[in-house]
């Protein structure tokens, strides 16, 4: 029988952190209190992210998983953290992506927006033409 859920909340799964003072920072599960908090860990020395309860409700769960024991020491998460390449497989992640672009736009200035614009134009302007190429080749066989 096929599982409708592929995440689970579990020892060592990486966890995106979507609100308070670490919001948009990853973060790894080491201990589960109870139904509704869980103990996570960023490590502190790579995503900032210090040793504290937070509740499921402010984090996401990723597809990323780690082995490590439950209670973990910081020493042992880092090395598990760094072998298992987490970092580099959440930047490859398409939610990764998304994130990253809305913070580039939304730290645009107004003429760094205006070069957009004008990008935005010239990409269309380009698609336009190749169609209208390809509708009339359709038409002349």
């Amino acid at each position: 029988v096929m599982s409708l859920f592929t995440r689970f909340v579990e020892i060592g799964r990486v966890v995106l952190v979507n609100y308070g003072p670490y919001e948009g920072k990853i973060a790894v599960i080491i201990d589960v209190i109870d139904q509704n908090t869980a103990l996570v860990s960023g490590p502190q020395k790579i995503t900032g992210v210090p040793r504290h309860a937070i509740s499921f409700k402010r984090m996401s769960l990723t597809d990323i998983k780690i082995n490590i024991e439950r209670s973990v020491r910081q020493k042992a998460l880092i090395k598990a953290f760094t072998e298992g390449q987490v970092l580099e497989k959440w930047e490859k992640t398409s939610w990764a992506k998304k994130r990253a672009a809305r913070v580039k736009r939304a730290n645009m200035n107004d003429f760094d927006r205006f070069k957009a614009m004008l990008a935005k134009k010239r990409k269309s302007h380009i698609v336009q033409d190749a169609q209208r190429k390809l509708i009339k080749a359709s038409r002349t066989k």
